[in-house]
């Protein structure tokens, strides 16, 4: 049965879209316009799914594919994975792309054994093949030393995640045309299975991770759980999120969700700031996109200058606390 059509999968916090699913139209809208087909996007959850799917056509969406259900209102992967998969047989879309979020790594490898096709993970590149019409997906490998591109010669549809913060979402045209298609839920989606209990939020102020446009993580030079205040005082005065190397997270200092690296989190934020982190590769390849990087490390021979815009050779313990009062007395003492 022949493939048709280029599908994005939407995101919501609550009853509002995430900035992913923006990017994801943004990086989608040419591969639909160069295989010339409908640009469609899948819209799982419940509440305000008309607004939000208006939204997602307004942004670049052809085509909205909307299951709405009061049992859909928690992400649960085994529940999505069924109406996605489901989805995917139905319409048989030739691509399928997804944000390389908490979201997107857990379901879209489950939709994939599903539905019987490969996936791409992390994709900072996606195009058209101009002879074979195949989906062109490059991402880092190695610990991020080279960029790979990958093909799915075989298999449909061809299935990517995408890093987020690697592409601008399109403005907002309120004169856009297109389709919502409110699909009917069926309760054979659902897993008796699994239930969900509770959901236990961080305790951290600032923006999510993933979302911040300043980052400033620790490494193992903080020496010990209680100065990563020091870094959560220089987050809060710069209005950026907290990170972590792997190496800090496994002492047990600071929680994974704050992890960067390949076991962690990628981010590209406009500025990355690492304090006490030497820069093992691993770790490089989550935070070395970012558009500006400042380092911080007594060791002057530590990796993480190779990467880094600017540097500071020194003694964190004394290099902080002048900067963050320096900030204080600059922001009124907030």
């Amino acid at each position: 049965m022949s493939y048709s059509g280029v599908w994005t999968v939407s995101e919501k916090n609550g009853k509002e879209l995430a900035g992913i699913s923006f990017e994801l139209l943004a990086s989608a809208r040419p591969l639909a316009d160069k295989l010339k087909t409908e640009l469609c996007t899948v819209l799982i959850g419940n509440g305000n799914d008309d607004l939000c799917a208006r939204e997602l056509i307004e942004r670049g969406a052809d085509r909205i594919y909307v299951v709405s259900h009061e049992a859909l209102s928690h992400y649960i992967v085994e529940n999505y994975s069924n109406v996605l998969g489901r989805l995917i047989n139905s319409y048989k879309p030739e691509i399928v792309i997804a944000g390389a979020t908490s979201l997107g790594c857990t379901l879209m490898p489950h939709v994939a054994v599903k539905v019987g096709a490969g996936l791409t993970a992390d994709c900072t590149s996606l195009d058209i093949e101009e002879n074979t019409r195949l989906l062109l997906q490059v991402r880092p490998a190695i610990g991020g030393n080279i960029m790979a591109r990958i093909k799915t010669p075989a298999r449909r549809p061809q299935m990517a995640t995408v890093r987020p913060k690697t592409f601008r979402p399109l403005p907002r045209d309120e004169k856009r045309k297109g389709h919502i298609v409110n699909e009917e839920f069926d309760t054979g989606t659902i897993d008796p299975r699994i239930q969900r209990k509770c959901f236990r939020k961080l305790d951290e102020a600032g923006p999510e991770l993933g979302d911040a446009n300043i980052v400033v993580a620790g490494g193992a030079g903080l020496k010990r759980a209680d100065n990563f205040g020091m870094i959560r005082e220089l987050a809060r005065l710069l209005g950026g999120a907290v990170g972590a190397s792997r190496n800090s997270v496994d002492r047990g200092w600071i929680s994974y969700p704050h992890q960067v690296g390949l076991s962690g989190k990628t981010v590209t934020p406009e500025l990355y700031i690492a304090v006490g982190i030497s820069g093992a590769i691993q770790h490089l390849a989550g935070m070395k996109t970012a558009e500006h990087i400042i380092a911080i490390n007594i060791d002057e021979d530590a990796a993480i200058f190779k990467v880094s815009d600017f540097g500071i050779v020194g003694d964190l313990f004394e290099i902080l606390p002048l900067l963050n009062e320096a900030l204080r007395e600059e922001l009124g003492n907030v």
